[in-house]
């Protein structure tokens, strides 16, 4: 029986070692699925941290072709600080016939708990934009979409969800995500279009400012976090997403985080490459925003070519993400870590347990 799993490991071993290898010059992050980017001989000497360095570097240079996408107000906010805050962003009339509409309507809906916090997204199938007309005129809009893409670094078609963050504090273990952490090695833009006010004592999301920024100090940390990440306790280190604490982050030179405390009507959009969390609610509360997001290969030179803007495939980008979670969760034989949950209104009570 040994022998017949030696051999099996090294079939798949020649199998999927050039594939392994390959995705060095991919957004590829996890280190529990692939040896070659958990290797801590590879790391040791500075595989991970010289891909931070070069992502960095390709990210800023594509940056420097998209400033037509922003304010230079926004701009500068975004490259000083990783993040940035626009409140009053509609009309007051115009953002209440948004609201009504998208809270007064049932979406697919995608849900997990992780925590006391129950995490849900809702998708935007393209055929329901049309009877949503505020929903679609802003998420086509030029100041959200611009944002995100700046943020990213790449003139790509952005996917939109709406999202919604149910607080349940005491209910459980602790969200992991209220522990400050970056999504990747690379650029990410994130946004949230906040359709609530979000108090302090609802959690809201947080962010260090400058911390999208490569120091000395976090190469190095990024570089000693890569060579044992692969067996780390903290399974969302082991896929990538490194967490952090205070003292990490203030020895990496980088200040003490900011909770955006905002008023509905209000825009967040940040580089998640930054370090972040999602502040411990003080009591049950939902976050409810129109979300959007955006990444794409770190090492690709270039702004645009994406096939999302292909016709047919314009605007699908989170149900063609859906598929994809849902098949590779069959095929692994692995739990599906945000199931489908049914037709729900956004800002309705959780579904799952």
């Amino acid at each position: 029986m040994g022998i017949i799993v030696s051999v099996r490991s090294i079939a798949k071993n020649i199998v999927f070692t050039p594939m392994w290898t390959a995705s060095i010059f991919t957004g590829a992050k996890s280190f529990r699925d692939n040896p070659v980017l958990a290797s801590p001989r590879l790391n040791k000497m500075g595989l991970h941290r010289k891909r931070m360095e070069w992502a960095a570097a390709q990210t800023l240079a594509r940056r420097r072709g998209l400033k037509h996408l922003i304010s230079s107000e926004h701009q500068e906010k975004l490259d000083r600080d990783g993040y940035v805050v626009i409140r009053d962003v509609l009309p007051n009339e115009q953002f209440e016939q948004l609201r009504r509409e998208i809270e007064n309507t049932e979406f697919p809906a995608y849900e997990n708990r992780q925590g006391d916090t129950v995490n849900r997204f809702c998708s935007i199938p393209t055929s329901m934009l049309e009877t949503l007309p505020n929903l679609r005129r802003f998420i086509k809009a030029p100041l959200f979409r611009g944002l995100i893409q700046y943020a990213s670094s790449f003139e790509h078609d952005p996917m939109f969800n709406l999202n919604t963050v149910i607080t349940e504090p005491g209910s459980g273990h602790n969200d992991p995500n209220t522990m400050l952490h970056s999504d990747t090695f690379y650029s990410v833009g994130k946004g949230w279009f906040f359709l609530r006010d979000v108090a302090l004592e609802d959690g809201p999301f947080s962010f260090v400012p400058g911390s999208h920024k490569p120091t000395k100090a976090r190469l190095e940390w990024e570089q000693e976090m890569s060579i044992g990440a692969a067996a780390d306790a903290v399974p969302l280190n082991t896929i990538g997403s490194f967490r952090a604490d205070i003292s990490d982050v203030h020895a990496m030179g980088y200040p003490d985080p900011v909770p955006l405390v905002v008023p509905a009507n209000s825009l967040v959009v940040a580089d998640t490459h930054g370090f972040h969390a999602r502040c411990r609610s003080e009591r049950p509360s939902v976050r409810l925003a129109i979300y959007g997001s955006l990444r794409s290969n770190p090492f690709v030179p270039f702004t645009g070519l994406d096939p999302f803007y292909l016709p047919g495939l314009k605007g699908k980008k989170a149900d063609f993400l859906n598929f994809y979670r849902t098949a590779e969760a069959r095929v692994m034989g692995r739990r599906h870590e945000q199931p489908y949950v049914g037709l729900v209104k956004p800002g309705a009570p959780a579904i799952c347990s």
